[in-house]
């Protein structure tokens, strides 16, 4: 059983997902160093007690696929829009050899050592994607991560799902700006038609119905603070209710 935290985060690309990770690594930092902002005192007032197993712990961030050198390239392969003609239980197969490996050599280790790890994407991702997206169905998806992940479970997963047109013109630009400054391809998955798009969220939502103690459901197109606030008002509460368990 894993002795840290294990927070995931999750949504269509362009959700904004990128910006939150960055600013939630900042806050946790900030709090860990009892140096939160006065804005953010009344949501943390009591993380620096004595009886905070977390305060002080260090903050592992990564991403699926990647976070790896097996998962790097492994991501180039998925991403590239020049990889076509995968078939679905490929593309699925190789989101789970990168996610088999991340949690050999990332996450289960971090986890073991008391360490609090942030995710961008872990198994939901392919569940809304290829199970929702590519219609392969959940079944396939959880079996294979009862096989390979060890049924391994976040402890809090922050579903972003702002609309789908807002997400997919942010990743478009994104994507087309990072290839124009690095010559990098990421762009496969976008150029999907709208109706890919709609099955991957109907699928984020049912995931987050069937799971609602542990997916944080943020929706609707809100302004980069207000999805930072609910998220640091989420991950606060998970981090209460953690400590708890350990006094």
């Amino acid at each position: 059983m894993p002795h840290g935290l294990f927070i995931t985060l999750e949504g269509l690309d362009g959700s904004g997902k990128t910006t939150q990770i960055k600013r939630l690594a900042a806050w946790l930092k900030r709090r860990n160093s009892g140096a939160a902002g006065a804005s953010e005192s009344s949501l943390n007032c009591a993380h620096h007690s004595d009886s905070d197993n977390f305060a002080g712990v260090d903050l592992v961030l990564t991403r699926q696929p990647g976070g790896t050198p097996t998962g790097d390239r492994i991501r180039e392969l998925l991403l590239d829009s020049r990889s076509i003609g995968l078939a679905p239980m490929t593309e699925m197969a190789l989101m789970f050899a990168d996610r088999a490996q991340a949690i050999a050599e990332v996450i289960q280790p971090a986890l073991d050592a008391g360490k609090i790890v942030v995710c961008d994407r872990f198994t939901d991702s392919t569940e809304a994607y290829q199970g929702g997206g590519r219609q392969l169905g959940s079944e396939a998806v959880l079996a294979l991560h009862r096989l390979l992940c060890g049924n391994l479970q976040p402890d809090l997963t922050l579903l972003l799902l702002p609309s789908i047109e807002a997400s997919l013109e942010r990743a478009r630009r994104r994507n087309q700006t990072v290839e124009a400054r690095s010559g990098k391809d990421e762009n496969r998955f976008e150029q999907e038609q709208e109706a890919f798009f709609r099955r991957v969220a109907g699928k984020y939502l049912e995931i987050a119905a069937r799971e609602p103690e542990r997916v944080v459901l943020i929706e609707g197109d809100l302004s980069i603070g207000d999805v930072h606030q609910r998220i640091v008002e989420a991950v606060t509460a998970r981090l209460h209710s953690a400590t708890a368990t350990r006094i």
